[in-house]
């Protein structure tokens, strides 16, 4: 498996983060630790630091931590009151502070899970700007570091952006731990794994890619590492920051990287041998490498029988094939080919251009365009008003060109079943490629009819099979070819029948089940 090298303007970029990676060591005066810690975040309103004594002693420590991203009951039921009470015990004796009292805090008196120790004030800062609790002790340099994490948090629910009548109802969150955990009661592997990284120079958000060692090939998760390394952004806002800065071209169309909110989904991906990343403060996943076909299915086609699947998978690639040349199909017949209409249809479609003022090039781009104003309204409105704009504007601006003369009847229906089959595609990224496509195609129908989208779509062509997806050919497993690779493309044979993972993912471990026909 070939890997493509990162694009050069990435290089060094993580050279440029190391010189701003400086640590500022702790020293042994709690109340000097707690005022530089102050100082460090311009003491804001929401850092709440406390300072109290251990028990009965002349010991005194202190808790730093911001109010709204942390569990304020753990913080105060499990470390201020556990320690307190601990200290407060006849059978508890404390005679030395500094690094053996914190030794003790944390080896015996802290009934959580999540602790650690630090050492610098830049971790301490951002444990603190990360919900976490620091437990601060006089007489050491040394500070515990308790995960609790908490704070406000949308409710699990139903991917938004991809519904199945058949399958799980569980999405993606923001927080980042919710989505692992997803992920873990899928896949209950000894063997996933889950890399951690902090990306943006500014909002050192968590980013984890997550694999099954022994399946996934190794030189997969060496290439997306390298070019996780290169990230250099302030802040990564949304995943597709890290889609757009780790895909292997932006010169097309064509998305690299396939995103989902689906766990399902992702389970399944890694379970094929593909590397899944998430980010912190987004519920969309991203999955490498991917190929064409693998746009065009969805996690449904695996939950039913396979001869509806397959039916299914028939009904989206024709759908597929009306989003990106009905519209220019028109075009090319009306403008340059009308002898190869029926003769009936033709004389039918010019009663219903009698009248238009425009030609069908002109009159399939305004209507067209008006789709796309229509389709980007309804998305950026509240969703209740934004239904009944895609509807009764939809309606009301087709009815009113009609009547006005300005379009013929049959473009409307041309358009509405375009925007129909548009919709019925399960990836919304591809779904958004067709649509810059079919402006192509109706482009080159203008210009030179049939010849013009029989040309467009050899130079679309040429482009996927030359695209690769970390180094994995896009139009996979048509060309190259693999042997089984028809069985799961655009038809879903009998699942006893998928015996071995996709081969062009070179998977260290080939088999699926343990009885089963070849797909490799």
């Amino acid at each position: 498996m070939a890997f493509n090298k990162p694009r050069k303007r990435r290089k060094n970029s993580q050279k440029a983060e190391d010189k701003e990676d400086f640590s500022i060591k702790l020293n042994t005066n709690l109340d000097d630790n707690i005022e530089n810690i102050k100082k460090l975040l311009d003491d804001p309103n929401d850092l709440v630091t406390r300072t109290f004594s251990i028990g009965h002693t002349k010991y005194t420590c202190a808790v730093a931590y911001i109010d709204g991203l942390t569990n304020t009951t753990l913080i105060n039921q499990m470390i201020i009151r556990n320690v307190q009470a601990e200290v407060e015990s006849p059978e508890t004796k404390v005679s030395e502070a500094g690094a053996p009292l914190l030794d003790r805090l944390y080896n015996e008196w802290l009934s959580v899970g999540g602790v650690k120790k630090a050492y610098s004030l830049d971790d301490v800062s951002l444990a603190i700007l990360s919900g976490n609790t620091v437990i601060l002790v006089g007489g050491t340099d040394q500070v515990i570091i308790i995960d609790t994490q908490g704070g406000p948090e949308r409710a699990v629910e139903e991917p938004t952006t991809e519904r199945l009548i058949r399958g799980p109802k569980v999405g993606f969150t923001e927080n980042i731990r919710t989505n692992t955990v997803f992920i873990r009661k899928r896949i209950r592997d000894a063997n996933l794994r889950f890399q951690s990284y902090k990306i943006g120079r500014r909002s050192k958000k968590t980013l984890i890619v997550t694999y099954i060692d022994g399946i996934v090939h190794p030189n997969l998760i060496s290439e997306v590492n390298k070019r996780l390394k290169t990230i250099d952004l302030d802040d990564a806002a949304e995943s597709g920051f890290i889609e757009q800065w780790i895909e292997d071209s932006f010169l097309t169309p064509f998305p690299q990287l396939e995103h989902t909110e689906r766990p399902d989904k992702v389970a399944q991906a890694l379970t094929d041998g593909k590397v899944a990343i998430l980010l912190e403060g987004t519920p969309f996943a991203l999955i490498a490498p991917i190929t064409f076909s693998n746009m065009l299915h969805s996690p449904e086609d695996y939950y039913e029988r396979w001869l509806f699947s397959t039916l299914i998978r028939f009904l989206r690639y024709l759908a597929a094939f009306i989003a990106v040349f009905l519209p220019a199909l028109y075009i090319a017949l009306l403008s340059y080919h009308p002898g190869l209409i029926p003769y009936k249809l033709a004389f039918f479609i010019a009663a219903s251009r009698e009248g238009v003022p425009f030609t069908a090039a002109v009159e399939a781009f305004m209507m067209e365009i008006t789709m796309e104003l229509l389709r980007e309204a309804g998305f950026r409105v509240p969703q209740p008003i934004g239904q009944t704009i895609g509807i009764v504007g939809g309606i009301v601006i087709g009815q009113a060109a009609v009547a006005a003369g300005i379009v013929s009847p049959i473009m409307v229906i041309i358009v509405a079943i375009t925007a129909i089959s548009s919709f019925s595609l399960p990836a919304y990224g591809l779904a958004i490629s067709f649509r810059i496509l079919r402006f192509g195609f109706m482009l080159a129908a203008a210009i030179f009819g049939l010849y013009g989208i029989i040309l467009a779509y050899i130079v679309v062509n040429i482009h996927i099979v030359n695209l690769k997806s970390f180094g994995v050919p896009y139009s996979t497993p048509f060309a190259p070819s693999f042997k089984g690779g028809w069985k799961d493309i655009v038809i879903r044979a009998p699942l006893t029948t998928l015996g071995k993972r996709p081969g062009y993912m070179k998977p260290k471990d080939k088999k699926r089940m343990n009885k089963g026909g070849n797909t490799s």
